[in-house]
């Protein structure tokens, strides 16, 4: 038998003389998890659904109202001194079957008890709606009487030869759109253009429809009834979503499974043929609504529908596959057996878990899954104040009321009422006060390391960009890339025969004009100064053809290194004035040229003799030393580079707008540093990196206030 702490109750004389009874209309189905029995309490008419164990069905299946709850505990202890449920727990069951309005006693106050917890049910309704209104669902029509008459044409798609067909699909899908890469990710750069957004909806709308069916067509094709369908406002966006919780019911885990699946593999069938109509289609309305169809069907499910951190398909199908039914209940409650019994040292109730492992493990989805809720829930206030504000402001609102205001009102109560805590009520307040002034205090008034990276690249403190300076045929190289090179040093040789012919004509002009300038010395000495004239301008244009002659030879303006990347195909090809014939570096000095976000550059100017220093990828093991930091007061908007933007492979956001991928979305400042390469290591120019600043000091709760202002004031000008 259990020990005695988790035996007996102080609460229990409360409820040992009641006469509770399970409602009749009740249904109890056995399932197994993990290879243990357990048991699905439902209700025909409101579809809720309640999981119990092997021995609170003990408890539960003697409620008939003719035995005390003392009579059924002490029968239950007789026939099962080794695992019957203590008090303690018998209380939290009858509370949770109550709360479920699972219950009834007897006597003539039934009717109006019962009334009481509808409006109670209700409330907590009402209370759920709130905390989840980004989330809101409005249930509009019963669709199980359709589903069931067609039901015979869409069932046989649910089936192993409806398997085998859907992996024919998706594979071949998944084949094209491999051999597509490059043409799926050029055409994403117009998906949130304005003129595909309406296209955009309407597919989702569309495609989420389709979703929902998959799920109620094989809840009822597993013999699951499906009475609710209607709109779920998502960031009050209408979407379309069913009710298909009957599943809950199924004995057999590969059933549940498969219906909570069900609407991704409808999605991922539907992306698949969408792929196959992209692919054949020409730019238009079929072919940007399939490319909106295979986009949508990707990232609503990774990101929401496969993700189980949130209570979508992904969360119910890792519930049935753990053997681990109301998975977010159980994690949330063994969380706050393990924090009672090590903090406020209460002993006696045990938790869900069978293990210290799947304690642990149940702990850590608790924690997982409420900071990654705030985070994506965070993440869509922030883009729905971008277009409402106002809203946005309001939803802010209610989200710290129900985040943050309420668990603190709940954590109050529950320190100061709960039967649980009457012989710790002190230790865990104390503990409670501690705890917070403690965090508190480290986040307010505890100075921690500061830093922040920015991301930049290599540059020769000295480099010239080769150019043509006249059209002609590359005929050889002088020199070879990778070569050091003088200044004024011969790169390379271009051929015009266009100008050998323009000079031959201009000397052949001059010396007839010489010719006609003696003769009128002899005859005709009126006609002699414009004669001179033609022949000073002839003497002009034949010194721009033998300077345009001298651009011919292409020279080093410096001494470096000159570089240019497969210098033989462009050999032997007619090259217009102007053309890039690679850089000549001069690799005895080379500087890094970071771009430094508005926010940061703030606290750089307060402070810019901290340390900084540079990693370059593909070589973040060798730190390069920085003499001296310069920072250019002037904010930008061009990029150094086309590689440190999105683009081009970086991390800075710039306009789609931009051909040269160099226009940034928001002003930076640029910080140049020279740079003092480690022993081994040559530097070459354009390779990008990492800078890190080292700043003063400062506590986190100051970062973060500071943080939040400057989101605020540079989405919203607040």
């Amino acid at each position: 038998m259990s020990d005695t702490s988790s035996t007996f109750s102080e609460s229990w004389h409360r409820i040992a003389s009641e006469h509770p009874a399970l409602r009749p209309d009740i249904r109890i189905q056995r399932q197994r998890h993990r290879g243990e029995l357990g048991y699905v309490l439902s209700h025909p008419y409101s579809h809720q659904f309640f999981r119990i164990g092997p021995e609170a069905h003990e408890v539960v299946a003697r409620l008939d109202g003719r035995r005390t709850v003392e009579e059924l505990w002490q029968e239950c202890l007789e026939r099962h001194p080794e695992t019957a449920p203590g008090q303690e727990a018998v209380i939290q069951l009858l509370g949770q079957l109550y709360r479920a309005n699972l219950l009834q006693y007897r006597g003539a106050a039934d009717t109006e008890e019962l009334l009481r917890r509808g409006e109670a049910s209700r409330r907590q309704i009402l209370r759920s709606r709130l905390a989840n209104i980004l989330f809101a669902q409005i249930p509009l029509v019963d669709p199980d009487r359709f589903l069931v008459r067609t039901l015979p044409v869409v069932g046989p798609l649910f089936s192993r030869w409806g398997a085998l067909l859907w992996v024919l699909v998706v594979g071949w899908g998944m084949f094209t759109a491999i051999g597509q890469a490059d043409a799926l990710r050029d055409q994403a750069q117009g998906l949130l253009a304005p003129d595909n957004l309406v296209l955009l909806y309407a597919s989702m709308i569309g495609l989420k429809i389709l979703h929902e069916l998959g799920h109620a067509y094989c809840c009822r094709r597993f013999g699951g009834e499906v009475h609710a369908m209607g709109v779920m406002l998502m960031l009050f966006t209408p979407m379309p979503y069913v009710d298909a919780t009957a599943a809950w019911g199924f004995r057999e885990r590969w059933k549940r499974v498969l219906v909570g699946g069900a609407g991704m593999i409808v999605e991922l069938a539907v992306a698949a043929v969408a792929v196959a109509v992209w692919s054949r289609t020409a730019p238009g309305v079929v072919h940007a609504i399939a490319y909106n169809v295979m986009f949508v069907a990707s990232v609503s499910t990774l990101v929401f529908n496969l993700n189980p951190l949130l209570r979508f398909d992904g969360y119910y199908i890792l519930s049935d596959l753990l053997g681990i039914p109301n998975l977010a209940a159980r994690a949330q409650l063994q969380l706050r057996v393990m924090v009672e019994r090590t903090l406020f040292g209460v002993v006696g109730e045990t938790g869900p878990a069978k293990t210290p492992g799947e304690a642990w493990a149940l702990a850590a989805y608790a924690l997982g899954s409420g900071v990654y809720r705030v985070v994506v829930f965070g993440g869509l206030l922030l883009l729905l104040s971008d277009r409402f504000f106002s809203l946005g402001l309001a939803l802010a609102a209610i989200a710290a009321v129900v985040w943050a205001l309420t668990p603190l009102v709940r954590l109050g109560l529950h320190l100061a009422t709960s039967p649980r805590l009457n012989r710790r009520r002190l230790r865990a307040t104390g503990v409670t006060a501690l705890l917070a002034g403690g965090v508190l205090t480290v986040l307010a008034m505890v100075p921690r390391p500061h830093h922040f990276r920015a991301p930049g690249l290599v540059e020769s403190q000295h480099w010239s960009a080769m150019h043509t300076g006249i059209d002609g045929e590359l005929v050889r190289w002088l020199a070879q890339p990778g070569e050091r090179v003088g200044a004024g040093q011969p790169i390379a040789e271009l051929r015009n025969t266009e100008l050998d012919l323009r000079e031959r004509a201009a000397r052949a002009e001059l010396e007839e004009t010489e010719a006609r300038i003696r003769q009128a010395l002899q005859e005709a000495i009126p006609n002699l100064k414009p004669l001179e004239s033609v022949r000073d301008s002839i003497r002009a244009r034949l010194e721009q053809l033998e300077r345009d002659r001298a651009r011919l030879v292409v020279l080093s303006p410096h001494e470096g290194v000159w570089s240019l990347p497969n210098p033989e195909e462009i050999r032997g090809r007619w090259l217009s004035r102007g053309s890039p014939l690679g850089t000549v570096i001069d690799d005895r000095g080379f500087r890094f040229r970071a771009v430094v976000p508005q926010e940061e550059a703030d606290r750089l100017f307060a402070s810019p003799s901290g340390h900084a220093e540079v990693r370059l990828r593909g070589d973040s093991g060798r730190v390069l030393g920085i003499r001296d930091l310069q920072i250019l007061p002037a904010d930008r908007q061009q990029l150094p580079s086309a590689a440190l933007g999105w683009l081009g492979g970086g991390s800075v956001a710039v306009s789609t707008s931009d051909p040269e991928g160099r226009a940034a979305l928001e002003p930076f400042f640029e910080v140049r540093a020279p740079l003092t390469a480690p022993e081994g290591l040559s530097l070459r120019q354009g390779r990008s990196g990492v800078i890190r600043f080292d700043l003063p000091d400062e506590p986190l709760l100051r970062r973060w206030i500071r943080s939040l202002r400057q989101l605020l004031q540079r989405r919203h000008q607040v």
